[in-house]
């Protein structure tokens, strides 16, 4: 991606179902569920780049011994932080007997030695990014049954709807974020069936003794997930572990968050994403299933596992977007539907190179662009395949056949970042000379004046490294036409759901609309849907309409993209510049199953977006360039 969009969070939950004596004796250490979460935690590196936090939860621990251990990091390196805090823990018993690496010694006196284990990888799309908004976050009480660990990846569109909520039951929240406040939701509930199972208890002649571990075994999760989810607006996969030892993980109930798990007779698996099980575990894809929208897995302290529906009722729509680039390339399904994007794009591409193969190069930046890069290659070939054919058909002189056999795709690696190179320089004019020299590129791959130089991207966002870098590195090799190609369609619309989209005026499509709307007389527009959006600031959030759309309306997507082409090309840019953008239809052709488009449609799958997009504009008329949530 050119435009870098730090995003979403990832999780990993491991509940073991055998005591660790099996992992020592089969695997060779008692740390089995510990090396794994490192494991998958670095396969999903890219969700977090602010912090990372590791806890620990010891199921059969006599009284008088913490049963709960946490670990977190906002420093670089996160995650390296968290488990080198870890391995100090075992440094010195490297040193001691035999005895003292024996799994029930480090059951019962090492920390991190438990049953269940919650890593998180963060990044903050609210509140501050110091260690306290670090995830897993503690809700403790003497009371196991009371205590609660939580991670997730997650964003509420209405937490200032549930911060009053907990405010009018008397509680104290210590922050004003979606974080705590859905902690303390939770909390709440399980307060509630704790308090309820006790009296019960009680009323039936059962002592304080016996009340702890039947509460345990009874405790209705479904139930708290139930009640302290009702009024959730947003995307999430959250996890869990209750201080007894059961564990949960909640999806939304359109599954805009995505979440993964496994299980067989040794362990329970949740991530979120399918090919970091793969890799942990060496299972095959068909083995890990999908966290069903508006579902839990429990998995409850005597190692039972359900899938549970909790909240139902809602339209699927997991976000295409996390198709498109959030989400590792290396999941088949994912992998596929990116080449299928690229594919799709091949009769735009045609036409804005005027189907001159013979004289256009191929490429793409950045990396994650690869796969669709492939699926378009691919179907150029076959185009060039079937011109091929029609020119033999024609003419079938032999010397004429051996040149139009000889003809093939050109093909080449343009541009190649230099990893080394950090723009550290703070004045404007000589950082954004310094950015032009990210990427290198390679030489004598495009004729000069001749050739179209073709670049395909995953999406173009804000514009910025575009207008500022790349383009201006291209065109040093000196193309004619310079076509910069988005697996993407225009992204028109804030996020609000947990990527770090959400600021209206960063988005070039929309700053292309706006242009568009005042060089050609209509003005008008934009102060009408201002003044709609002023009208509906007090509106519940199920009332509100988006009429932020009304800003594209009068355009076709071509006008939109046309203009765009006109603001990436400054001063100094000799290559004419063109911009193709992939249609929403071949979006839902390529990815069937996410439906989720509200980046490019404004179709959002819950209230809250609405109310986030009208927050948005307004915060845009009025100067302010911060978050619409």
């Amino acid at each position: 991606m050119s435009d870098p969009i730090k995003h979403e969070c990832g999780i990993a939950l491991i509940r073991l179902l055998k005591p660790l004596e099996h992992y020592r004796v089969k695997y060779g250490s008692w740390m089995y569920g510990l090396n794994k979460l490192y494991l998958l935690m670095e396969k999903q590196h890219n969700r977090g780049q602010d912090g990372a936090g590791v806890a620990n939860l010891k199921l059969n621990l006599s009284p008088g011994k913490p049963y709960i251990f946490r670990h977190r990091s906002n420093e670089r390196e996160p995650i390296r932080k968290v488990f080198e805090e870890i391995n100090k823990e075992y440094d010195w018993i490297l040193d001691q007997p035999e005895q003292f690496k024996d799994p029930k010694f480090a059951y019962d006196n090492l920390p991190f030695s438990g049953e269940l284990l919650l890593g998180h990888l963060r990044y903050g799309t609210f509140g501050r990014n110091n260690i306290n908004s670090v995830h897993p976050v503690i809700r403790a009480n003497n009371w196991k049954s009371r205590s609660l660990v939580l991670a997730g990846n997650f964003n509420l569109t209405n937490v200032d709807e549930l911060y009053n909520d907990l405010l009018d039951i008397g509680q104290h929240p210590i922050d004003y974020n979606d974080t705590v406040t859905m902690l303390e939701n939770i909390g709440h509930f399980l307060d509630d069936e704790v308090e309820k199972q006790y009296y019960d208890l009680k009323s039936r002649g059962y002592s304080k003794a016996e009340v702890s571990p039947i509460i345990a075994e009874r405790l209705d999760l479904a139930g708290i997930l139930k009640e302290s989810s009702d009024k959730w607006d947003g995307g999430y996969a959250i996890a869990g572990m209750i201080g007894h030892g059961d564990a949960f993980v909640l999806r939304d109930p359109n599954g805009i968050r995505p979440a993964f798990w496994y299980q067989d007779d040794e362990i329970v698996v949740v991530a979120s994403e399918r090919p970091v099980i793969q890799t942990a575990f060496n299972v095959p894809a068909e083995k890990i299933a999908e966290v069903q929208a508006g579902h839990a897995v429990i998995i409850k302290k005597n190692g039972n596992v359900s899938m549970t529906p909790i909240r139902q009722g809602e339209k699927k729509m997991a976000c295409s977007f996390e198709r498109i680039y959030f989400s590792r390339g290396s999941d088949q399904d994912i992998y596929r539907e990116r080449k299928r994007l690229g594919s799709l794009l091949v009769p735009q591409i045609l036409e804005s190179i005027d189907q001159d193969l013979e004289h256009s190069v191929f490429s793409f930046i950045p990396n994650t662009a690869e796969t669709a890069f492939y699926g378009m290659t691919e179907e150029l070939g076959h185009h060039l395949n079937q011109v091929k054919k029609e020119e033999l058909l024609k003419k079938c002189d032999p010397d004429r056949v051996e040149e139009i056999l000889s003809k093939q795709l050109r093909v080449e690696k343009i541009a190649i970042k230099d990893v080394k190179l950090r723009t550290f320089i703070t004045q404007d004019q000589d950082r954004d000379d310094l950015v032009t020299h990210v990427y290198d590129i390679t030489y004598g791959t495009v004729k000069k004046d001749e050739d179209n130089l073709v670049i395909i991207d995953d999406s173009i966002v804000r514009g910025t490294t575009l207008k500022k870098s790349i383009i201006r590195i291209l065109d040093r090799l000196g193309p004619k036409r310079i076509v910069i190609v988005s697996s993407s369609p225009q992204i028109r619309f804030p996020d609000c759901y947990g990527i770090d989209m959400s600021v209206l005026g960063d988005f070039i499509a929309f700053k292309a609309a706006i242009e568009l709307l005042k060089i050609t007389g209509q003005e008008q527009v934009i102060n009408q849907v201002y003044n709609k959006c002023k009208a509906q600031q007090k509106f519940p959030k199920e009332e509100i309409i988006n009429y932020v759309k009304d800003i594209y309306a009068p355009f076709s997507d071509q006008d939109v993209s046309d203009h765009i082409a006109k603001m990436l090309k400054t001063q100094g840019v000799n290559a004419e510049i063109k911009v193709v953008y992939q249609s929403v239809e071949s979006l839902h052709l390529a990815c069937p199953d996410h439906s989720g488009d509200w980046y490019f449609t404004g179709d959002y799958p819950t209230p809250g977006g609405n109310a986030v997009v009208n927050k948005a504009f307004i915060n845009y008329i009025e100067g302010r360039h911060e978050r619409g949530y």
